[in-house]
């Protein structure tokens, strides 16, 4: 089963995107991932995968999921449940989601995996924001911000694998890059 991970957009929608309608214009606006100078390869279009249901977490550390699951080349996704409850590009959207401590981010950049996945504004919070991105770009890891629906993948566990296809625009020269990710559930388990 094919479940679609993009944020849907909608004129109401751009409008409430408080105080990023800059960062919009130039691809932040949705589900998106940061350039940070880098490009996505292609093949990182089609990824084996896995969703942590986080949920209820403000920090996420290493002890809040099972690690050994995040594999070299992996998709890592995290369902916080948080954009769907604080809505998108309200303030509490962009002060209080909830974040990967730099202890995880380090140990996921470690096994090498392709792309962390994320339903909410970012790994890190305010000024840690774009240093973890690029953290992260430097070692060839993109960050998906903004995924929706990764509950639907979970199907009440508390991780689950499924393959990940992101498929990003084709922008050049910009910092942000719109993407629509679709996850396909997996008959293999973890």
């Amino acid at each position: 089963m094919l479940y679609d991970l993009t944020l849907e957009l909608t004129p109401q929608l751009a409008q409430d995107d408080q105080g990023n309608e800059k960062k919009a214009l130039v691809g932040h606006l949705g589900t998106h991932f940061d350039v940070m100078d880098k490009e996505f390869p292609l093949e990182y279009f089609c990824r084996p995968a896995v969703v942590f249901d986080v949920r209820g977490k403000e920090e996420i550390g290493i002890e809040d999921i099972q690690l050994e699951l995040a594999k070299k080349g992996m998709f890592v996704a995290f369902c916080t449940g948080f954009l769907k409850e604080a809505g998108y590009g309200t303030e509490q959207y962009f002060k209080e989601h909830p974040q990967l401590s730099q202890a995880l981010i380090r140990a996921l950049v470690e096994k090498e995996i392709s792309v962390i996945g994320i339903d909410c504004a970012g790994v890190r919070r305010g000024k840690e924001h774009t240093p973890a991105d690029q953290f992260c770009a430097d070692h060839n890891v993109f960050v998906v911000e903004n995924l929706w629906g990764l509950e639907h993948l979970l199907d009440g566990e508390q991780q689950a694998a499924f393959t990940a296809y992101t498929a990003p625009m084709r922008y050049r020269g910009v910092t942000g890059i719109p993407c629509r990710v679709v996850g396909e559930k997996c008959g293999r388990s973890l």
